[in-house]
C-alpha cells in the first residue's frame, strides 16, 4: 500500500474513475446514484425499465430517448440526475482531495473530481462530441481558484506544472456537456482512435503512466474501448474490485493490459492507504 500510495502522489499512478465509485452514495433526499450501467438506465427514463435490448447499457437506453425526445432532453435529464440534488462526495473523491494527485481520469458525469482541487488552480479538460469544426473531442478549461470557476483556454496553453483532471466523457461544469449516448460514444471514440481525444502534451505525458482503476466496469464494451485508448502506452496497474466472477472478456483485457487484481471493495482499499 505504501508503494501505490507514493505512486499516486507523485503521478506515476494514474487514478481513473468509473460510475462504481458512487455505489452506496445516497444523496439528501434518499435516492441512491446511478452507480453501474442499469442503475444509470433506470435513472435516465424515471426509474422505468426499457426492453432487455435497450437495458444491455445505459447508452442505448440514452440513444433511444434522445431519439424519441430530442438531444436538450437527454442533456437536461443527465444533469437533473446530478444537479437537482445534494450527496456526499465518494470516498475516493475525499482521498484525492488530500492527496491532490497530478492528473486524475474521472469518466463520472458529476462535479466531484472537480472539488478534488476546488481550492487550488488546475486544468479541466473535457471531453466534448458531434460537434463541427475540426476533429477535436475535448475542451480545454483553467481554472481560477480566487473566483472559484472555469474559464476556457486554447489548447496550447495547457502545461503540467499544476494538476490536471481529465472527465472524457463530459461534466455538468462548467456546461452541461455529455458524452452518454450511443451516437456520443461513436463520434467520440472514433476521433478518439485517430488521436483527437485529448491534447498533444497530455499525449506526452502519459507516456509509461500505470492506472488505478477504481469503479470502471470493465464488462461492457464501451467502458472497454474508452480506457483503452485513454490509456495506450500504459505501464501496467491495478483494478480495484472485489467481484468474484470475471467474464472473459474483462479477463482478457486485463491480462493484455498486464494490470494486477486487487479483491477489496473500492472504499475498503481506500481506508487501507
Amino acid at each position: 500500500m505504501d508503494k501505490i500510495r507514493e505512486s499516486i502522489i507523485n503521478g506515476t499512478l494514474v487514478p481513473f474513475l468509473g460510475m462504481g465509485i458512487f455505489k452506496d452514495v445516497i444523496s439528501s433526499d434518499g435516492s441512491a446514484l446511478p452507480y453501474d450501467s442499469d442503475s444509470m438506465s433506470l435513472a435516465l427514463n424515471d426509474n422505468r425499465p426499457m426492453s432487455t435490448r435497450l437495458m444491455y447499457e445505459y447508452t442505448r437506453v440514452a440513444m433511444s430517448l434522445e431519439q424519441r425526445k430530442g438531444r436538450d432532453f437527454i442533456i437536461e435529464k443527465t444533469n437533473h440526475i446530478y444537479s437537482s440534488k445534494q450527496y456526499e462526495i465518494p470516498l475516493v473523491y475525499k482521498y484525492l482531495k488530500r492527496v491532490q494527485p497530478p492528473y486524475i481520469i474521472d469518466t463520472n458525469l458529476d462535479d466531484s473530481a472537480c472539488k478534488v482541487y476546488e481550492y487550488i488552480e488546475h486544468f479541466m479538460i473535457v471531453g466534448t462530441s458531434r460537434i463541427m469544426g475540426g476533429p477535436d473531442r475535448f475542451v480545454v478549461h483553467k481554472y481560477n481558484k480566487d473566483t472559484k470557476s472555469y474559464h476556457e483556454i486554447d489548447k496550447e496553453e495547457i502545461h503540467t506544472s499544476i494538476p490536471i483532471l481529465f472527465k472524457p466523457l463530459g461534466s455538468t461544469v462548467p456546461n452541461k456537456n455529455f458524452i452518454i449516448s450511443d451516437a456520443d460514444f461513436v463520434d467520440w471514440l472514433t476521433e478518439a482512435m485517430a488521436g483527437f481525444a485529448m491534447p498533444s502534451l497530455l499525449k506526452e505525458h502519459k507516456k509509461g503512466k500505470s492506472y488505478l482503476f477504481m469503479g470502471v466496469d470493465f464488462s461492457k464494451d464501451t467502458y472497454r474501448m474508452v480506457a483503452n485508448e485513454l490509456t495506450l502506452g500504459l505501464d501496467g496497474g491495478f483494478v480495484i474490485d472485489d467481484k468474484e466472477i470475471w467474464s472473459k472478456k474483462e479477463e482478457q483485457f486485463i491480462a493484455t493490459h498486464n494490470l494486477n487484481k486487487i479483491p477489496l471493495k473500492v472504499q475498503d482499499f481506500i481506508k487501507g492507504l
